[in-house]
């Protein structure tokens, strides 16, 4: 069996003395493993870092087989951003992310796609708030998504100000009352009513995270994030 697709490099760890264990996220073939002859060789290190944008093509004797992946660089994105540890810290958050919460074998084209515009936008300058959106989706594609719409007591589409955290629902501030202390800030970007004010983008990380660790990581028996994930919600609250 084979296929031949493009894809992110998310992961990458030594395998025996001369190769490599790849994971790719694809738009046909979603987060897929496969080993690379010669992978963890000087030559290909270059090649073989995350967030890396590749042509793959893998084969197997059977479906179920780990297989093998001949590759191709198309372009690398990690070494724009040396210079950017929020950056750098937001690439590995992605892929370890991908790598926590996606099944294997999957199709999530429009994840994917998302995903390929969120690694292109951290070698620019604004890109927390399409980070933060991107981990909202997530939580969406991964069968777990909040209801942001409208207020869950009122039914009101505009003012909403918190969420609840056991419901993944939203609220007026009038609707929250005296509980707001118990349900999570929503900042206004999220729903498309302000721009993102200071802190507001760390915020948004506080809310998709406590999702992604309660609702995600319980169903898939992991408790915890990924650190890589939680550094870069550390750095963003430090700013």
């Amino acid at each position: 069996m084979d296929w031949h697709d493009e894809g992110v490099l998310i992961g990458v760890r030594r395998h025996g003395e001369s190769a490599a264990i790849i994971e790719v996220l694809t738009g046909a073939h979603g987060r897929h493993a496969g080993v690379v002859p010669g992978g963890g060789g000087r030559r290909m290190a270059p090649v073989l870092q995350p967030g890396a944008q590749l042509s793959v093509t893998w084969r197997a004797r059977v479906e179920d087989q780990i297989g093998t992946y001949r590759v191709e660089p198309i372009r690398a994105r990690a070494a724009a951003l040396m210079q950017d540890g929020d950056a750098l810290a937001a690439l590995g958050s992605v892929c370890s992310l991908l790598r926590w919460g996606l099944p294997e074998r999957e199709a999530y084209p429009a994840l994917y796609a998302r995903t390929c515009d969120l690694l292109d936008a951290l070698s620019g300058g604004d890109w927390g708030p399409r980070y933060a959106r991107w981990e909202l989706a997530l939580l969406g594609d991964l069968g777990f998504g909040l209801d942001l719409s409208r207020c869950a007591v009122t039914g009101n589409r505009t003012g909403l100000t918190h969420v609840s955290p056991r419901s993944g629902r939203a609220v007026t501030a009038a609707a929250a009352g005296g509980w707001a202390d118990r349900l999570l800030p929503l900042p206004g970007f999220l729903v498309g009513e302000t721009a993102p004010g200071p802190g507001e983008v760390a915020a948004a990380l506080q809310l998709t995270g406590h999702f992604l660790r309660v609702w995600v990581g319980a169903a898939l028996e992991r408790p915890e994030l990924p650190e890589a994930r939680l550094r870069l919600a550390a750095r963003l609250a430090g700013r």
